[in-house]
């Protein structure tokens, strides 16, 4: 209990897969993954997780089928209906880009975003209609209007000054809380799928066969364990590590 990581990130895989196992509809594989996500998040806070990012909708996800689409977002607005955020004393936050989204579902994400922000105990940040590709390039399209508005021109001088690794952080959705100490994936592929990639340069990726829906609490245990297994050298050596733990 001494190296529960402070953030784990979840890319919830295998929902579709699950249901055509069982001869049912994809989207019945989404509606069971909802009810693995009020588990997982309520375990979470239990161990003292501070933060939990779950990959919900992508923006490439805008591609599926639009029966699908639209059964995914009825599960969000269901989901922010229940009572996981105060069960669990959790607050939400969103990433991703939100104007996307139909209006209702926008609509009651703020509503449950400013209901819950006095929850100290857990964040759960869902990410939605995201990807890191896009992200990266709003936080690149801010920093230079913002440049604009305060008449700074960039040269070869002084480029290194303005546009920095912190700059871009800071310019991120995610900057409000820390990089991912810990990323799972469920479903058995072995990719990132554009969850990310900027937060997780130093995170310790977990990849799992069993699908989202039957993902249990005993698999985010033995998850955090192997977690907690590895040295964490950030560019170091393992002797460094070792001595500076000392």
């Amino acid at each position: 209990m001494t190296r529960i990581p402070e953030h784990i990130a979840i890319i919830m895989d295998g929902n579709g897969r699950w249901a055509q196992k069982r001869n049912l509809p994809r989207t019945e594989g989404h509606k069971a993954g909802v009810e693995t996500v009020r588990r997982i998040t309520k375990a979470c806070g239990e161990l003292g997780v501070k933060y939990l990012t779950l990959y919900t909708f992508s923006t490439e996800n805008w591609n599926r089928p639009s029966e699908e689409v639209s059964t995914l977002m009825g599960l969000v607005l269901s989901s922010l209906e229940d009572e996981i955020f105060m069960k669990n004393d959790a607050r939400l936050q969103v990433i991703g880009d939100i104007e996307r989204l139909p209006k209702e579902v926008q609509t009651a994400l703020q509503q449950t975003i400013n209901n819950t922000k006095n929850n100290k105990s857990l964040t759960l940040v869902v990410a939605l209609s995201y990807s890191s590709r896009w992200e990266i390039t709003k936080a690149t399209q801010d920093i230079a209007l913002e440049l604009q508005q305060q008449n700074i021109q960039l040269t070869a001088d002084n480029i290194k000054e303005y546009i920095t690794e912190d700059t871009i952080s800071k310019h991120l959705t995610t900057a409000f809380m820390p990089e991912p100490d810990l990323l799972i994936r469920t479903g058995g592929e072995l990719r990132i799928s554009n969850y990310l990639l900027w937060q997780i340069a130093y995170s310790e990726l977990y990849f799992c066969d069993t699908f989202w829906p039957d993902f249990s609490e005993k698999d985010l245990h033995q998850a955090i364990a192997d977690y907690q297994r590895r040295q964490r050298r950030f560019g170091k050596t393992g002797n460094q590590i070792e001595n500076e733990n000392k």
